[in-house]
């Protein structure tokens, strides 16, 4: 069970960081006396995840997260929640996200918005300085799979996970979904174990997430 997360039911839920702000207009959820957010799988490849049955995550109150693709922080808001004593380094490239992402952290502390292109660590390695426990990538590019073994290699330290949500359409919109999965597994597996492998349908169309361990 992942610190500071409940599921009840076919329902995900994180505890709030900060009572009493529904940042995304989620639902707020009064249980056992502590307030609580309700994670929608339809707007997080993670949450979808874990409803479709992934289990090994590894994220604990103080992890240190690599999020690549964060957006407008809907994912990082919940991560932030469960690695309430961690940090998440929020990255994308684009600054009109990168705007919201500075508004999320000035309430959630745990979250630092970096701008910056995912396609070339090195030019943000200084801004985190320190190996990841977690990489978490939510990128639909063409090169999916090349940008999230280029930051595993760089970030990730021995034995830290990686998360990986993989967009079929983003890669090649005439093959099968299930070829473009296999075709990426084939990749990760060159560098790094695979340890669970879930498609997200049907919370979330033509996505595979795979879990790995470096």
């Amino acid at each position: 069970m992942l610190p500071n997360f409940m599921q009840k039911g076919k329902k995900l839920f994180t505890l709030n960081l900060v009572p009493g702000t529904a940042g995304f207009n989620e639902n707020l959820k009064k249980i056992n006396g502590k307030e609580y957010r309700e994670w929608d799988p339809k707007r997080s490849k993670l949450a979808a995840a874990i409803l479709k049955g992934v289990k090994n995550f590894q994220i604990k109150e103080d992890s240190k997260v690599l999020y690549l693709g964060a957006a407008h922080g809907y994912t990082s808001s919940f991560i932030s929640d469960i690695a309430k004593n961690g940090r998440i380094y929020a990255l994308d490239f684009a600054p009109r996200v990168v705007r919201d992402l500075v508004y999320l952290s000035e309430k959630r502390k745990n979250i630092c918005p970096i701008l910056g292109d995912a396609n070339h660590p090195e030019n943000y390695f200084s801004k985190i300085g320190q190996v990841a426990d977690i990489i978490y990538m939510d990128i639909a590019q063409k090169n999916q799979t090349e940008i999230f073994l280029k930051n595993t290699k760089l970030f990730l330290k021995k034995d830290g996970i990686g998360l990986l949500a993989l967009k079929a359409k983003s890669i090649d919109v005439a093959l099968k979904p299930e070829k473009i999965f296999k075709q990426a597994r084939k990749e990760l597996e060159k560098e790094l174990k695979v340890i669970e492998q879930k498609n997200l349908n049907p919370f979330q169309k033509d996505h595979c997430f795979f879990v790995v361990r470096k």
